[in-house]
């Protein structure tokens, strides 16, 4: 069987030169925008990258090209990130749950969907795990 050739596909959600900061500090509720820069320096210190504004609410660290095996589209996203939403925080940390559902056992009240994990805010997960999982997340090539 042939092998699909690749194709970029073209996303919606790009990153801007907007200041991540002035976004965190636009956030309604304290304790969401202390959790976001908390986030924020747990993802800076494991990526040692600087945080990058994708759309208007993701913020992305590192750069990563994700190839569909499926497909063979591809499409260049950031390697971890969070988007401080209205209704909960979401983490980025990996195209598939797999490698962390022994942490997400340990990680405290939080739901998964599309890749992604939600937390209310950081008061509700162990913090220790989470920075394991965002560490592992960061690593991955």
């Amino acid at each position: 069987m042939a092998e699909k050739k690749s194709k970029l596909a073209e996303i919606k959600t790009k990153p801007t030169t907007a200041s991540v900061e002035d976004l965190i500090n636009s956030i309604d509720g304290e304790q969401k925008r202390i959790d976001s820069f908390a986030l924020l320096n747990m993802m800076k210190a494991a990526t040692g990258e600087e945080p990058v504004l994708w759309g208007s609410a993701i913020i992305g660290f590192g750069h990563k090209r994700y190839k569909s095996e499926r497909s063979g589209r591809e499409v260049d996203w950031f390697r971890i990130g969070f988007a401080p939403r209205k209704a909960n925080i979401s983490l980025y940390l990996t195209v598939t749950m797999g490698e962390h559902a022994a942490a997400l056992e340990h990680l405290g009240k939080h739901k998964t969907g599309g890749g992604c994990i939600y937390i209310n805010k950081l008061s509700d997960v162990n913090l220790q795990v989470l920075q394991d999982m965002i560490e592992t997340a960061a690593k991955r090539p």
